[in-house]
């Protein structure tokens, strides 16, 4: 590895970003969206003026790293030359650390060690021509989805600015947010706040309303809503359902993916090998029930973070719960005719609900 500067050739953002175009099927819409970041963070590499930085950072806020501050900086030097550097071990707070699996993911995406980048302390460093722009912001988008586990751009934070520290306006990267912005749904959801005269606070539970209201295009109080708070959404033929919780403030996104399945080994490897796959979310079994699940956090709610939510776990469920009914047989929450599999007459489970 040349440790001074790496030389990248110009690749097809596709090809760099969808590693495993086999597993596109249950993360297809946030592929996309990775690829308009790195499509955007390309672009706008080669605008910035000599001594600007741009810095990228995964929300601890929304995805619950707390203390620990995943981020990439980005800084243009003379000659027409970038210098990266990604945060490591030494940045991070223990229990948050990474482990050598990641590090060597790190460097095989082409990061140096920490202290062999001239400059780049105790970061991973990478230096690139400018012209190496959209393999470089591939090379970011896949540090900080793959390594650093952002499970979409809207969960990225960015800040740009000059040589003296002040602020750069530069075009949007994706659904990455500019650090203070306020966006499109957090203008709705404020306007709808106003309107609905409850003033400046309102309740998690009425914020997730109205978020998963506009979703369906359905007045808050017209949501289908059963005995235990939960909000149901039909996709397919599975249900999504929408369950606010007070301790910690969470709101959690899941779906009884089949019931009525013979937990097997060969069901449980498979779940693992999905959840491995899944952009954000786990798949896991209880009893009879294959359920799926994202958890968004509910303090410092983001309106952004819920939608999302919610719309990967509408396709994901209505797909998942039709490719493990053909394999495991089982039933889905709509699926007239399925018969559950074969067990022992005495072998009594739980139903649908925990």
């Amino acid at each position: 590895m040349n440790n001074e500067a790496i030389e990248p050739t110009e690749q097809p953002q596709d090809s760099i970003l969808l590693d495993e175009p086999s597993t596109a099927d249950l993360r297809a819409k946030v592929t996309e969206a990775w690829r308009e970041f790195a499509a955007a963070l390309a672009a706008v590499l080669p605008t910035l003026p000599p001594g600007a930085m741009l810095e990228l950072t995964l929300d601890p806020t929304a995805s619950g790293t707390g203390d620990a501050i995943y981020s990439v900086t980005i800084g243009v030097a003379e000659e027409g030359r970038i210098n990266a550097l990604a945060v490591g071990n030494a940045g991070l707070p223990p229990g948050f650390r990474m482990d050598r699996a990641a590090v060597a993911d790190l460097v095989a995406l082409g990061w140096s060690p920490p202290g062999v980048v001239e400059g780049s302390g105790d970061s991973f460093g990478l230096r690139a021509p400018v012209s190496g722009a959209t393999r470089l912001a591939a090379t970011i988008s896949r540090t900080l989805r793959d390594v650093y586990g952002a499970p979409h751009p809207a969960f990225l934070v960015y800040l740009v600015h000059d040589a003296d520290d002040a602020p750069l306006s530069v075009p949007p990267l994706g659904t990455a947010r500019p650090e203070g912005a306020i966006d499109e749904a957090d203008i709705d959801l404020a306007a709808s706040v106003r309107e609905s005269g409850l003033g400046d606070v309102i309740d998690l539970d009425e914020q997730v309303r109205m978020v998963v209201g506009a979703l369906m295009k359905s007045a808050p109080d017209q949501l289908q809503v059963d005995s235990d708070g939960d909000i149901g959404i039909r996709a397919g033929s599975a249900m999504v359902f929408v369950r606010v919780r007070d301790n910690p403030p969470l709101v959690d996104v899941f779906s009884p993916v089949l019931t009525e399945v013979e937990p097997t080994e060969q069901l449980y490897v498979k779940l693992s090998e999905l959840t491995n796959r899944m952009p954000i979310g786990r798949l896991y079994c209880t009893n009879d029930t294959v359920w799926a699940s994202i958890p968004v956090m509910g303090r410092n709610f983001q309106p952004t973070h819920l939608m999302l939510a919610v719309q990967v776990m509408t396709g994901l469920a209505d797909e998942l719960d039709d490719r493990l009914h053909g394999e495991f047989g089982g039933k889905r929450f709509f699926g007239e005719g399925d018969k559950p599999s074969n067990r022992d007459a005495d072998d009594h489970r739980t139903g649908m609900y925990l």
